[in-house]
């Protein structure tokens, strides 16, 4: 018991100095614009060279610090929250070889090399999404290793396309970019579309909520969904002014669409939370698309703190209403978990991109710089919808779990005063409110150039202030007044299951192919392959070994009738000759 005690003060220590020497090298890297490159060459096959390659820029160096600083907190977090748990050192052991998969995916620039991290991410969050072993974690866990598995296949036939280029050490191929280049290009957006669950590859990262809450903050937050995103960041340089581009445009803000719309419609806590982050995947791809990927990597940090925060809280409130995650059965948390409700308000507005939180400054540079691209309308439609349904699915969740009547149960033993889960809390709501400003700063020295009219400057704003309303009035509605909702279930229906995805993705995408296969194997194995086949054949020769052991049984009559039958043939022989 004391080793499943101290094992999450020892992982603290380690991973925050960790954290602080890769941000103090991250910050040197910057100051001093120097890189370091270590390159083992294990093999060479017709002048390919197989070797083991780390990169250490300040991009990787940032990173690392970031994830190293959100994997202690959700370690610590982790001593209480899994705290009595049978298999508690398993959980811990398999945290850590998360962190540290994610850790080889980013300083690695080479594909083979880049695979192991990629990989090990996949196999590792399907064990932790089935950790609790029931049915609903076993669907749940192979819908999220199957969809990862194609984007697997995706980096495997890019790593055959570099073989023919002479080598796999893509930061050096991506300074070469031509037409011819295309497959690859595409193969990359569809290794990258699957671990940032872009549609059509969505459904698996709600469904990967039957993790435990810990695994979700560090896993929604910055390893397994943010490694698409970096992977397309580092490759950056090759998709300028190609045809790719334009695809993730759509591709990312139509998935940033459907995720607010859905979350609008989800009464799941953990769900609403995941939803939230794909949208903010489609944000960065969006502005990855358009060619910014330091917008892009600003946002990937600022959102991984609010949103570890956001579920670190959320396992808070789960763990305190005897794992209840309907947000139906909440409210009136604020009156008796006041710190919990303060950071969730945190996070919560952070998400929104309200001034001078952190969300608000990559967010709101995010779409000045998208008002002002050469986009198009319906790109720029979807960009507002998203960004108002943000607001107004976060502002559904405050009334519903902080501010709204209380739906608990009297028996509930409601507090926040165990500062093993607090106080990992208390450092992301710092670093929340900090974060922002303190990134700008470092990363962007010069100052991007917006010009946008009055208007369009303050639309923005705008959307903050109409999808906060929408979101509080229409809620206080629904449970005042009786609503028509019969008559928009289709519509309520549609948009609540993000768009019939799950199923579309799941069921009905093997339907056909498994009742195909149903008939192959009714018609062809158990049918006429059966009868031409093993016991077919085995029946007739059975049955031709049958007679002839008849015809070889010394019986009289057989041969009398054999021999009439030889002189009858004679007979004939004889008259046609």
């Amino acid at each position: 018991m004391m080793w499943s005690f101290s094992m999450h003060l020892v992982s603290l220590i380690f991973l925050v100095m960790g954290s602080l020497l890769c941000l103090s090298m991250s910050l040197m890297s910057l100051q001093n614009l120097t890189s370091y490159v270590i390159e083992w060459e294990l093999y060479s096959l017709n002048s390919s060279s197989i070797v083991v390659t780390l990169v250490y820029d300040w991009l990787s160096f940032m990173f690392l610090s970031f994830i190293l600083f959100i994997s202690s907190m959700v370690m610590f977090y982790s001593g209480e929250y899994m705290n009595g748990d049978k298999y508690y050192n398993r959980f811990m052991y398999l945290v850590l070889a998360f962190v540290i998969s994610m850790n080889a995916l980013i300083v690695s620039p080479n594909l083979i090399s880049i695979l192991l991290g990629w990989d090990g991410l996949g196999l590792i969050s399907y064990v932790l999404v089935i950790y609790y072993q029931n049915e609903k974690s076993a669907n749940a866990g192979m819908l999220t290793v199957l969809s990862n598995r194609v984007g697997d296949v995706a980096i495997l036939l890019s790593i055959a396309l570099f073989f023919s280029m002479g080598g796999w050490n893509f930061m050096v191929w991506s300074l070469y970019t031509n037409e011819n280049m295309i497959l690859m290009k595409v193969l990359i957006v569809i290794a990258a579309m699957t671990k940032s669950a872009q549609i059509p590859f969505s459904a698996w990262l709600p469904a990967a909520m039957a993790a435990p809450t810990p695994v979700s903050a560090l896993v929604h937050s910055s390893t397994l969904v943010t490694a698409g995103v970096y992977l397309l960041i580092r490759f950056s340089p090759i998709f300028e002014g190609s045809l790719v581009q334009s695809f993730l445009l759509i591709i990312s803000c139509t998935t940033m669409f459907m995720a607010g719309l859905g979350a609008n419609f989800e009464y799941d806590l953990k769900k609403i939370i995941a939803l939230s982050t794909l949208s903010q995947l489609g944000v960065m791809l969006s502005v990855l698309s358009l060619g910014f990927p330091d917008l892009a990597f600003f946002h990937l940090l600022t959102h991984a703190l609010f949103k570890a925060l956001l579920f670190l809280c959320a396992g808070v409130v789960i763990h305190s209403l005897g794992d209840n995650q309907d947000i139906r059965m909440m409210g009136g948390l604020i009156v008796n978990m006041p710190l919990t409700g303060v950071c969730m308000n945190l996070s919560n507005l952070s998400l929104c991109g309200i001034p001078f939180m952190a969300g608000f400054y990559s967010k709101d540079l995010i779409l000045e710089v998208a008002f002002m691209s050469n986009i198009n309308f319906i790109s720029f439609i979807m960009y507002i919808l998203a960004t108002g349904l943000t607001v107004s699915y976060t502002f559904r969740l405050i009334f519903y779990s902080l501010t709204g009547m209380s739906h608990i149960n009297n028996m509930s033993s409601i507090s926040d005063n165990d500062f093993v889960m607090t106080n990992p809390m208390m450092m992301l709501s710092l670093s929340s409110v900090l974060s922002g400003a303190s990134l700008s700063w470092v990363m962007f020295p010069e100052y991007y150039m917006i010009c946008l009219s009055s208007f369009m400057k303050g639309l923005v704003l705008l959307l903050l202030l109409i999808g906060s309303f929408i979101g509080y009035t229409l809620n206080i509605m629904s449970l005042n007044e009786t609503l028509n909702s019969l008559s928009l279930y289709f519509f309520s229906s549609f948009s609540g299951s993000m768009w019939f995805m799950p199923f579309l993705s799941s069921m009905k995408l093997n339907y056909c192919i498994l009742k195909l296969g149903k008939s192959y194997d009714k018609v062809g194995d158990k049918g006429w392959s059966e009868y031409f086949g093993g016991q077919g054949g085995f029946s007739a020769i059975m049955k031709g070994s049958y007679y002839l052991e008849i015809t070889q049984n010394s019986m009289i009559k057989i041969y009398m009738k054999s021999f009439f039958l030889w002189v009858s043939i004679v007979i004939v022989m004889l008259i046609l000759i």
